[in-house]
């Protein structure tokens, strides 16, 4: 597929689209919706049974992800600001909210889905500053240290990581509304 974006640049994404994909307890891609392959560059054959992680920009640090699993494992939603990679280099910026899937009969998780919108541009501002201060004390001290900063951090804020992503990105009104309709949409 000829992709209009250049390596290593911004894909902006459409704010009325979302993107949405499903995978299993381990992150393996079961689903992804037409506006996923689209932006992600990659062919839905190329996405189904992979790990998830394949969209994975390098300039994401590592806590976040450790933070994200720590609580979706755990049963519970998680919302985040992330920086993706496409298949050909370039990226784009969503928020993101991960909602578990469990058994009715036994209460395993047997699913995750997140659901994507693009991220504002305030957020994506707000937050660069912070994922490459993470990314700097993992390279220096590994990712203990890197979760050490972030609760320092938001300690110093006087918040919580939802309280301070929620303020970050707006999420109150159409653009929460947004996020319960998808839920709503793929049960």
């Amino acid at each position: 597929m000829e992709r209009p974006y250049p390596l290593d640049s911004e894909i902006i994404l459409n704010p009325k689209r979302y993107i949405v994909s499903k995978t299993d307890p381990k992150g393996i891609i079961e689903y992804g919706n037409d506006y996923f392959v689209e932006i992600s560059g990659y062919s839905e054959s190329e996405l189904i049974g992979k790990p998830h992680n394949i969209i994975r920009h390098p300039d994401m640090p590592r806590v976040a992800f450790k933070m994200m699993w720590d609580r979706i494992l755990q049963g519970d939603n998680f919302i985040a600001i992330v920086k993706n990679l496409a298949k050909d280099g370039s990226y784009y910026w969503v928020v993101t909210e991960f909602e578990c899937k469990r058994d009715p009969l036994s209460n395993d998780i047997i699913s995750f889905t997140a659901f994507r919108k693009a991220a504002p541009r305030k957020a994506v501002e707000a937050i660069t500053p912070i994922y490459a201060k993470l990314k700097e004390i993992e390279r220096e001290g590994g990712m203990a240290a890197s979760e050490k900063y972030l609760r320092g951090f938001l300690e110093d804020h006087g918040t919580t990581y939802d309280d301070f992503i929620n303020n970050t990105v707006g999420n109150r009104g159409v653009f929460k509304m947004f996020f319960n309709l998808m839920k709503k949409l793929f049960r």
